[in-house]
């Protein structure tokens, strides 16, 4: 039997990091289930990509623990289990996308078959042989994207992975995602497109390194009292701000 722990995918308590003199995350608390798409919410400079970035295990934290998939973050044996996808595209650019996903594929140890399949999920069948270099930005993500699918992974970290996407290949990824949920794999994203929250199972509202709150969509909707979640978002920041003052 698991234990408590071991039913989340990830399990963060207290966690604090400092960036210099500025504290990017001030004692954040939170769970993701297993199985589940979480959204990460809130403007820039929050503390989002520090929250990914200490759960994938690349940052020094200063204090709490982070616990992914029952082990602390940054254990050697994630490596495998754990697909990170940052802002900027991490690929060879001197590779063809086939290429660039082929060689992930081998070291996570998946088989060529993989290949294509990974690359259609994306929408990038028709680039297959077209080197990273001659790609848009857009086009790029989407190749990071299929670097990090075709490992199979059990949690996937994404720091918004539909920028720059046009709202087919968005809708095309989301149902992606979701039958990758559907499949048992944990999936932790953060965006800046509010319409986007609603396809999410659960929401981190993030605002100056302080997790305002986790609740689902409806949830945000009942305890504000807004029918759309940007509005529901800012009054439940204004009014816990007020709260605080």
């Amino acid at each position: 039997m698991n234990s408590p722990s071991n039913s989340f995918a990830v399990d963060v308590r207290g966690l604090s990091v400092r960036r210099g003199p500025h504290l990017a995350l001030d004692n954040v608390d939170f769970t993701a289930q297993r199985g589940s798409i979480t959204g990460l919410l809130g403007p820039s400079g929050c503390g989002k990509t520090t929250l990914m970035r200490s759960i994938v295990g690349s940052q020094i934290v200063e204090s709490g623990t982070v616990t992914v998939l029952g082990l602390p973050a940054g254990t050697a044996e994630l490596r495998r289990k754990v697909g990170y996808v940052t802002q900027s595209a991490s690929v060879y650019p001197d590779l063809t996308v086939t290429a660039n996903v082929a060689y992930f594929a081998s070291l996570y140890g998946r088989p060529r078959s993989t290949v294509s399949a990974t690359i259609e999920a994306v929408g990038l069948t028709s680039h297959a042989r077209t080197r990273a270099d001659e790609l848009s930005g857009g086009q790029l993500g989407r190749v990071s994207l299929a670097c990090a699918l075709v490992g199979d992974p059990e949690l996937l970290v994404l720091d918004e992975p539909t920028v720059g996407l046009d709202p087919l290949l968005r809708v095309e990824l989301w149902e992606h995602f979701r039958s990758l949920a559907r499949r048992g794999v944990t999936v932790l994203m953060s965006s800046h497109v509010m319409d986007e929250a609603d396809r999410c199972d659960d929401l981190l509202l993030l605002r100056e390194g302080r997790l305002v709150a986790q609740l689902t969509p409806a949830k945000l909707r009942e305890q504000t009292g807004e029918a759309f979640l940007e509005d529901a978002f800012l009054r439940l920041i204004r009014t816990r701000t007020e709260a605080q003052s």
